[in-house]
């Protein structure tokens, strides 16, 4: 009798590859654009005398003042160029109704970071209608984890989500 181990018929084993979708806030850059924001509103003639400002209020919202409305919408217009130059998706800015409050208009502008129940059950439906059969996607707390066989499979879904016209700001990380 051979001493050892038997030898294995299953074979190998097929593995599955997986990502997840997520939807987040890189603070770092969104810091920079809101400090690049308050230097050019600092320096532009058309801001002068109209106390214009924005700053951070709170973890997860900015707050613009400006003694318009007009005025309140032009710094918001600014902080969302320097979003875009430095790759931050428009689509995480949630901004509010400039708001009077005393003599000044108030513009609360939320950040949005993760994915919903429900945009998740919307984007499991658009992999199960229109993606590659045989890809699973589950939801894990605020982010979805899609698998499949196939690796060409995952990068279909990619394309797939990625020409979507979503409300959320997605990015595929984990790829295995």
């Amino acid at each position: 009798m051979p001493a050892g181990p038997k030898p294995s018929n299953l074979g190998p084993v097929a593995s599955e590859s997986s990502f997840d979708v997520v939807s987040k806030i890189n603070r770092q850059e969104v810091d920079n654009a809101l400090n690049q924001a308050v230097k050019e509103i600092g320096t532009r003639f058309d801001f002068r005398g109209v106390g214009a400002s924005i700053a951070w209020s709170g973890d997860q919202a900015v707050e613009i003042k400006a003694n318009s409305e007009e005025r309140a919408s032009a710094v918001l217009d600014v902080f969302k160029d320097k979003l875009v130059k430095r790759s931050v998706s428009l689509k995480v800015l949630d901004p509010g109704e400039p708001k009077l409050s005393g003599k000044e208009y108030r513009l609360a502008v939320a950040l949005k970071e993760g994915i919903s129940q429900d945009d998740a059950r919307k984007i499991s439906k658009i992999i199960r209608d229109e993606g590659p059969k045989g890809i699973r996607a589950q939801v894990q707390g605020d982010e979805l984890r899609v698998s499949s066989k196939k690796k060409d499979d995952l990068q279909d879904v990619i394309n797939l989500l990625k020409g979507k016209e979503l409300d959320l700001a997605l990015q595929f990380v984990n790829y295995r």
